[in-house]
């Protein structure tokens, strides 16, 4: 930090002190977010035939046309859900056994509490975590993303805030916990081991408007694309399970854990529908670093690594995007493609910028 004033480095210090703080905050939340799934729920899901009944049961409303009912035992007072398989006229339908993805119906006290814990413990962290980047921002007076430890804080910062956020306008995700936490702390924790600098000026090329515009694009773009591959990974663990409860293959404590989750078709549509959400700010992002690098370097294109692997990933989630709506993809061949084409968005950030060398060759990578 030579040349900067003592004030500035002062702000570098308590920036990293905060983010210190901030991943300390997160891994007790991602704990209690833990807890709350071991904790949540020990019902045991069973499949009967349709015609099955028992004096015992005690009927329950129905959802979707599946008939659903709670066998209570006198002697231990444990409860067994009962899932009849239901009169659906569509293979998604025939397999989508209880779970709204509420996170918190039907939850033991213990585990509500725990729950809120790990929430609250998660507003604690992401307000620790804003005061690290903007101090980081004052620090060096720019934008707090002109290298890849800035741009990596920043993205975890917007996937902890977009998490919180839905938290707030009372929506039911507090089932997104546990993949939002994991993700944040392994995406900080590469950060602060891996990439970071010192805080620095920029390098001439960075010095734009367009700092602003391009980048916090990206990085928006960035977090939803995330989001939308934790969903699909998750989508596939819950399609697994439903499959297994299909065939009467599930064993009571995978109904507690996996019952947490929204239905594998809502899963799935939730993912399609944020990656169409972010999928022209993406467009727009491409746009304009090609904007930005015409003002730079005098091209608007020139294939460097950079911006090639940029085209791929916006190829790859085009491609994805039209396979659901033309083709009428869905479900897990929907989903593998909306992987890969995230794997190619992490290789362009951190494969292109580590293994390398091109005009965006200038990403901050320490030195060791």
């Amino acid at each position: 930090m030579s040349g900067t004033s003592l004030a500035d480095q002062n702000l570098a210090q308590l920036a990293n002190w905060l983010m210190y703080s901030a991943i300390a905050v997160y891994l007790l939340a991602f704990v209690a977010a833990c807890a709350e799934w071991a904790f949540g729920g020990s019902t045991k899901v069973v499949r009967v035939s349709a015609a099955a009944s028992s004096a015992q049961q005690t009927p329950v409303a129905p959802s979707r046309g599946r008939t659903r009912s709670v066998a209570v035992d006198g002697a231990t007072g444990s409860s067994t859900q009962v899932l009849a398989p239901p009169a659906a006229t569509s293979p998604e339908e025939h397999r989508a056994p209880a779970g709204d993805g509420s996170g918190a119906a039907g939850d033991s006290p213990r585990a509500d509490l725990v729950g809120r814990i790990a929430v609250a413990l998660t507003v604690l962290g992401l307000l620790l975590h804003f005061g690290s980047v903007l101090a980081r921002g004052l620090a060096v007076s720019r934008p707090p993303w002109g290298n890849m430890y800035e741009f990596s804080t920043a993205f975890a910062l917007m996937a902890s805030a977009a998490y919180v956020g839905l938290l707030a306008a009372r929506k039911p995700v507090r089932w997104l916990g546990v993949p939002v936490l994991f993700s944040v702390l392994l995406t900080l924790g590469l950060a602060v081991s891996v990439l970071y600098v010192d805080s620095a000026q920029l390098v001439p090329a960075l010095h734009s408007y367009w700092l602003w515009i391009h980048v916090s694009a990206a990085i928006i773009s960035g977090g939803v694309f995330h989001t939308a591959a934790v969903v699909t990974v998750l989508y596939l663990f819950r399609d697994r399970w439903e499959r297994e409860v299909a065939a009467g293959r599930v064993e009571g404590r995978t109904a507690g854990l996996w019952r947490r989750l929204p239905s594998a078709r809502t899963l799935d549509k939730l993912a399609y529908r944020l990656t169409g959400l972010v999928f022209p700010l993406w467009t727009f992002a491409v746009i304009a670093g090609a904007v930005w690098a015409e003002a730079a370097w005098g091209r608007y294109w020139g294939w460097d690594p950079k911006e090639t692997w940029a085209f791929i990933t916006w190829v790859a989630y085009a491609a994805y995007l039209h396979a659901r709506a033309t083709a009428g993809w869905k479900g897990r061949r929907a989903a593998v493609l909306g992987l890969v084409a995230f794997a190619t968005f992490v290789f362009n950030y951190y494969g292109v910028n580590i293994l390398i060398t091109g005009l965006h060759s200038y990403g901050g990578l320490p030195t060791r």
